[in-house]
């Protein structure tokens, strides 16, 4: 499989073997539930279907809620396709956890970033500002400057950087270091930071 869900927990440090100290990101990864295994056969493609955590069965969806109990599984907050694996491994209703990982190896965590609200160019886009601090021109301290092109073709160009909102996009970070695994409290470390806050959700996938 090639990977499963997670939910950050915050951040903290370890010491390594040599008393280095090494700044982690704790994530909870899983446990997910083998929901459903899509076949080429049946379904035109193959992947595996997880869920992750809990939710009451009169906030599920009536669609959602046949498709967990013809598998005989709870209804869950989450539920992700992944592709990228071997058939025989796993079956409708296993569980998987923290141990789907080993110590040492490098992986890559999917998830929205922190949504920042809307923001102006100089926060947006690293802008310098423009207009001087004195003259009267306080008022232009932090504007965008001119985004129109003269009288041809007077029009603003489509993707010209603006003000608008900022963070809460999909981000990838990839070659995580695995650093601790704690299969008792599913549980592992990784080194450095991921995207979002604490109780992102996040995708766990193997290099």
């Amino acid at each position: 499989m090639s990977g499963i869900i997670g939910k950050k927990l915050g951040m903290s440090n370890i010491f390594g073997k040599d008393g280095e100290i090494i700044p982690v990101t704790v994530i909870q990864a899983g446990p997910c539930m083998v929901v459903n295994i899509r076949t080429k056969e049946k379904n035109g493609y193959e992947a595996f279907q997880l869920s992750f955590g809990e939710r009451k069965e009169k906030h599920t969806s009536k669609p959602l809620a046949g498709q967990y109990k013809s598998s005989g599984i709870k209804p869950a907050t989450l539920l992700k396709e992944f592709r990228n694996f071997t058939a025989g491994d796993y079956k409708v209703g296993d569980q998987i956890g923290a141990d789907f990982f080993v110590e040492g190896e490098k992986i890559k965590v999917r998830g929205k970033n922190k949504g920042k609200g809307f923001q102006g160019v100089m926060r947006r886009h690293n802008f310098g500002g423009v207009g001087g601090t004195t003259h009267g021109q306080s008022d232009r301290l932090r504007a965008p400057g001119s985004i129109g092109s003269s009288s041809y073709p007077s029009r603003v160009f489509k993707g010209m950087k603006m003000a608008g909102r900022m963070g809460y996009e999909n981000v990838t970070i990839q070659g995580l270091k695995v650093v601790k695994v704690i299969p008792e409290q599913n549980l592992i470390f990784v080194k450095g930071a991921v995207p979002g806050a604490v109780n992102t959700i996040l995708e766990l996938i193997k290099k």
